[in-house]
């Protein structure tokens, strides 16, 4: 997904991958010369001291990094007439940090690590407002992110609501005690782990000694759509007086058909990116 910086007037494009965030070494050039970014890129690849980072940041992060190649070319960098591109780099030692793009959006990409140290390079000011842009825009897509994941969680405990209130109605007796409210309560959560997750609450906790919160907690976003609506047709069950044991598998096969209608759909895929 493309993203998009902006610093000092200038528009950089970055994008993310496994995790990792990749900036692009060309919009950076612009700072330095609009016209020949290439010919920047190539001169900064071509230091002694930048062939030694890359090859260090390399060995640390990437196993297929070819080691021998990268200490010919070390040997050689510094000399009369070195000169070595991105694409040169990249293919000669099977490089990771940096990306050649082609298309609209291309250009040459790098690892943030390696991107802050070419900003250096360009010029030591540019590189800090270029920091602390990177950083201002990662803590609002954080923000955007636990947003996201609070409203799906509200969403699900606004749907449970009707569930226990259909619970109260339809299944518990007059004058139960609230202890053994709490009992039906937790039996009827139960219904809906085993037929979305296979398994009660209980049987979770004990296969995941040592993890922190519930069952519900550790759902992936298509899980979360199909228990709130899980929730409202066992409510609608409870107030027919199905018995629990249809309701179950009523339930089951249709957490089946819904996990399957959402294993492509567009709008969860966007839900997953916020």
């Amino acid at each position: 997904m493309k993203k998009e910086l902006v610093v000092k007037n200038l528009h950089i494009n970055f994008f993310s991958q496994n995790d990792d965030d990749f900036i692009s070494l060309t919009d950076i050039a612009k700072f330095k010369n609009k016209e020949t970014t290439g010919l920047v890129i190539s001169h900064w690849l071509s230091t002694r001291y930048t062939v030694e980072f890359m090859g260090l940041w390399e060995q640390m992060h990437n196993p297929e990094f070819n080691v021998t190649e990268f200490r010919n070319i070390k040997n050689e960098s510094g000399s009369n007439g070195f000169v070595l591109s991105s694409k040169g780099w990249i293919g000669k030692t099977n490089a990771v940090g940096i990306i050649s793009k082609a298309g609209r959006y291309g250009g040459t990409f790098a690892h943030k690590d390696i991107a802050f140290e070419f900003a250096t390079w360009i010029s030591a000011e540019f590189k800090l407002y270029l920091i602390k842009e990177f950083q201002r825009l990662k803590e609002e897509e954080s923000e955007r992110k636990q947003l996201g994941w609070d409203v799906k969680r509200t969403l699900t405990k606004v749907n449970y609501k009707i569930h226990t209130d259909a619970i109260k109605t339809h299944i518990i007796p007059s004058l139960i005690s609230a202890k053994k409210a709490g009992i039906v309560y937790a039996d009827e959560a139960d219904v809906l782990n085993m037929a979305l997750f296979g398994k009660t609450a209980k049987q979770w906790r004990t296969e995941k000694k040592g993890e922190k919160g519930n069952i519900r907690d550790y759902a992936d976003v298509r899980q979360l759509v199909c228990l709130a609506n899980l929730d409202s047709l066992n409510a609608e069950f409870i107030r027919q007086q199905i018995p629990q044991s249809e309701r179950l598998l009523k339930l089951n096969e249709i957490a089946v058909i819904q996990m399957q209608a959402l294993v492509d759909n567009s709008a969860i895929r966007k839900l997953e990116k916020q």
